[in-house]
């Protein structure tokens, strides 16, 4: 697709920054996620490496350019809302948020170790920044859509973003939720859709077919966009396109590779999750990631 001028609404990156700048400082947030996410699996002994890598961009473009998460003053109206529906990547969402200062990055790599609040699914009561706390796939979806309408009915300018796997489509709360926010013109709302075509056994296609995914969404009344989820230009471009759109909600179909960035995991559904990382496969994925040994020596050593 074309791109459009890129523009940054919150208040993590200037206004005024050249667009290159805008991509360098994204790129630099979505190589953290990927390395934080592939240390913190590690560490814990389990998770979900394949869909966490999957989304770092999308993520990293959200929290770095188009979220208002930072509003200006006290007031509450101007702070958009966020919500991880596909909760099991987790991991890249807490690495996003120690990258921005929402949590520390030394402790956001306890992930679901006792006590630690960075569970293998995020919970809202243990880290106030989260929204909600998701896991069964589908009611993330639902929660977004309520806060998009009480935005709405508030007369509210925020917005609410919502991303969501694949997989997780083949749950019909999805689709009342869809039917439910066209009808209400809940333009204010935005779902992205991290297409990496696996989920936890094999591809979507062999579980059940989600395709045409694209005109199931047109049918139920959403503006469209599809995208290389892995192209920061071409994600901020039309996140700022589908937040001009009026009288329908807006989907993104970001088009993305299960594990990218670490060869070894990529399209491959046993990385899904239940992982167990081995020293050596952390150690090969941090490096394929550009990790240098010493930057991998401190990931990695608990």
């Amino acid at each position: 697709m074309t791109s459009a001028k890129i523009t940054v609404r919150n208040g993590a990156i200037p206004a005024d920054a050249p667009d290159t700048d805008i991509e360098v400082q994204i790129a630099d947030a979505a190589r953290f996620v990927r390395r934080h996410t592939i240390a913190s699996i590690f560490r814990a002994g389990s998770g979900h490496p394949g869909g966490a890598l999957s989304c770092a961009d999308i993520l990293a473009c959200l929290f770095g350019a188009e979220l208002n998460v930072w509003p200006s003053g006290t007031d509450e109206r101007l702070r958009d809302r966020f919500v991880l529906s596909k909760g099991h990547a987790c991991p890249a969402l807490y690495a996003i948020g120690a990258y921005h200062g929402f949590c520390d990055k030394t402790a956001a790599l306890a992930l679901r170790k006792l006590g630690s609040p960075f569970q293998g699914h995020p919970h809202v009561r243990d880290l106030p920044w989260v929204e909600t706390s998701t896991g069964s796939l589908g009611q993330g979806f639902s929660v977004a859509l309520g806060m998009a309408m009480g935005m709405k009915l508030q007369k509210m300018p925020s917005r609410t973003y919502v991303v969501l796997g694949d997989g997780e489509l083949q749950e019909g709360e999805v689709w009342e939720a869809a039917m439910c926010a066209a009808h209400h013109k809940l333009d204010n709302l935005c779902a992205i859709v991290d297409y990496n075509k696996l989920q936890s056994d094999a591809s979507n296609d062999v579980i059940m077919r989600i395709e045409p995914l694209a005109d199931k969404w047109r049918a139920f009344g959403w503006t469209v966009f599809e995208i290389d989820g892995h192209n920061i230009p071409e994600i901020l471009s039309t996140l700022h396109l589908a937040a001009s759109t009026h009288n329908h909600p807006s989907v993104l179909i970001a088009h993305t590779v299960k594990g990218k960035g670490v060869p070894y995991m990529e399209n491959g559904p046993a990385w899904h999750g239940s992982v167990k990382l081995t020293r050596q496969q952390a150690e090969e994925a941090l490096a394929a990631l550009g990790a240098d040994r010493q930057e991998i020596m401190e990931l990695l050593d608990v």
